[in-house]
């Protein structure tokens, strides 16, 4: 999350982004947009005291989210006894199975969600641990996809070892009966709509694609757009965690995941197990101050990406000496320029690189400086050789675009849970108006798309049941908050409000770029993490890596 996003697709509310696998000496593009992103945000550089103070203050203006009662509902027991029937399912060493839910859990005789799971089991040797569930956020990121391409076989291998790798495409998502919107057609005109408008009629041009995405979206599963929540998906994970034996849920969650797993905490405390938090989200805040928020850990991203930039011999956007600020102002000309004449890419359907394409690639890439060589040679080939290819490629990334002009349901899903989860940033065009001076302070560069893109929301065709809440998760068994202190996608600050409202949180800190910490590259935060998964051994609070 998203998200995560390109400017327009997903509101930045509640959503981290997808986590990408970034491992060094494998941070291919091909690798790290495998899967695609969702909202940005990196953290800024101020003190980590008035950070926490900051976030305190947010989260005193909220209510808690209230634990469920420990004994299982009459109405519910049918589904927390049943036996998956597992099956091969075209990847090898994986088993594939259905668990149902009610689609409404204050109606459970209403009708059902089919769960998509996923397992790899544990391979040995050493005592099984049980179920290690994993999920790569979004909202709208398919968790077995994630588990299959790289979890089941990616994760180290003592945690394989003692695990079974488990994951549940969340509700509306992938394989569990997933949200659908609008076609390949439909969405490519989406993707390239003027996110930055500037006059009434490309206002008014924005407005109607958003309308037409939600239409699309409330045509296609009007009952099921109405129970995709977060606390909902959250439910279903403890049906999971029934259906496959454990007295208690394993977790690792990155970036959106880590609201999903911190809300399951905040519901079954107690039958919470060992959960690891990446990326972490914070729950408190208003889809507003989200995107805002969010706007800012761009902007900190980018100005990493400019530093480095500018001491390459191939930087198109400034020679050595140039200062974050001149970088930036380069790159918004250059998106002003697209704006007035897209270049070609020689796409096999004819799309050219518009600007809210490129600003997509260069979102897309600012989630593992693995990225930014690719990023370098793409805005190098747009900007002196007019050739667009290369930013579309990152941009049909980060959609989840195929070869065919066909797109993943990640961005339908995002839409659907975010516009669920919180009520919109904004409610009409005169507001995002009002609220472009503080965008545009938080990112020059990116600021005036961003804003525009949180109004999508406001014409969603289900209103949100969702307010920012607290989670405390009194009497869970330790938690590991794990933050970067230059997410592009989760700020950090992010990490340290989650820390600061859960009652058994053990912050864990990666000093460095990129989304998410863990198994990128950091042997402190990888032992930390192993250790933690394999012993119950949780890291001193405040611990920090780099």
């Amino acid at each position: 999350m998203y998200t995560r996003r390109s400017p327009r697709t997903a509101s930045v509310s509640r959503s981290g982004g997808v986590h990408r696998r970034a491992r060094s000496g494998a941070r291919t593009a091909a690798g790290i947009l495998a899967t695609a992103a969702l909202l940005v945000s990196a953290c800024s550089s101020g003190s980590s005291t008035t950070s926490t103070a900051s976030a305190a203050s947010a989260a005193d203006d909220t209510t808690a989210l209230v634990a469920l009662p420990r004994p299982v509902p009459a109405a519910l027991s049918p589904y927390y006894r049943q036996q998956p029937a597992w099956r091969g399912c075209g990847v090898p060493g994986f088993e594939c199975a259905t668990v149902k839910a009610p689609l409404d859990y204050d109606k459970p005789s209403g009708g059902d969600v089919r769960l998509a799971v996923a397992r790899k089991k544990a391979t040995g040797p050493g005592e099984r641990l049980g179920s290690l569930l994993v999920n790569p956020g979004g909202p709208g990121g398919s968790a077995i996809g994630y588990v299959q391409a790289y979890a089941g076989i990616g994760y180290p291998s003592e945690v394989r070892a003692r695990y079974d790798m488990v994951a549940v495409d969340p509700r509306g998502v992938a394989g569990s009966e997933p949200v659908e919107c609008l076609d390949g057609p439909e969405m490519d005109t989406y993707t390239q709509t003027d996110a930055t408008p500037d006059d009434a009629k490309e206002t008014d041009g924005l407005v109607a694609a958003f309308r037409t995405f939600a239409e699309g979206c409330g045509a296609d599963a009007p009952r099921l757009l109405r129970h995709v929540s977060t606390v909902e998906a959250a439910r279903d994970m403890d049906i999971v965690r029934a259906a496959l034996g454990d007295e208690k849920l394993n977790f690792v969650g990155a970036s959106y995941g880590t609201l999903l797993g911190a809300t399951y905490a905040g519901l079954f405390p107690h039958r919470t197990g060992r959960l690891v938090l990446d990326g972490a989200m914070d729950p408190s805040l208003p889809a507003r101050r989200l995107n805002l928020e969010q706007t800012a850990g761009f902007e900190t991203a980018f100005r990493s990406f400019a530093r480095d930039c500018v001491r390459q011999p191939d930087c198109p956007l400034g020679g050595a000496g140039a200062s974050p600020e001149k970088v930036g102002e380069n790159l918004k000309a250059f998106f002003e320029k697209l704006d007035a004449r897209p270049v070609p890419t020689g796409d096999a359907d004819g799309r050219r690189l518009t600007e809210s394409l490129a600003t997509t690639g260069v979102i897309a890439a600012m989630y593992d400086e693995g990225a930014w060589q690719q990023l370098r040679e793409a805005l190098t080939s747009a900007m002196k050789k007019n050739d667009g290819s290369g930013l579309l490629v990152l941009s049909d990334g980060y959609y989840e675009r195929d070869a065919d002009g066909g797109y993943s349901n990640l961005m339908f899903a995002n839409a659907a849970v975010n516009c669920l989860d919180l009520p919109p940033a904004f409610d009409s065009p005169d507001e995002v108006r009002r609220s472009l001076p503080a965008f545009e302070k938080a990112s020059p560069v990116f600021g005036e798309g961003l804003a525009w893109a949180a109004l999508n929301c406001a014409y969603w065709p289900v209103r949100a049941t969702g307010e920012p809440h607290r989670i405390e998760a009194e009497g869970a068994a330790p938690i590991v908050v794990v933050g970067t202190t230059r997410d592009p996608a989760t700020p950090y600050r992010w990490a340290e409000a989650l820390a600061g409202q859960l009652s058994s949180a053990r912050l864990l800190t990666y000093e460095g770029d990129g989304h998410t910490a863990y198994g990128r590259g950091s042997s402190c935060i990888d032992s930390t993490i192993n250790a933690y998964l394999l012993r119950g051994t949780p890291p001193q609070d405040g611990k920090r890596c780099s």
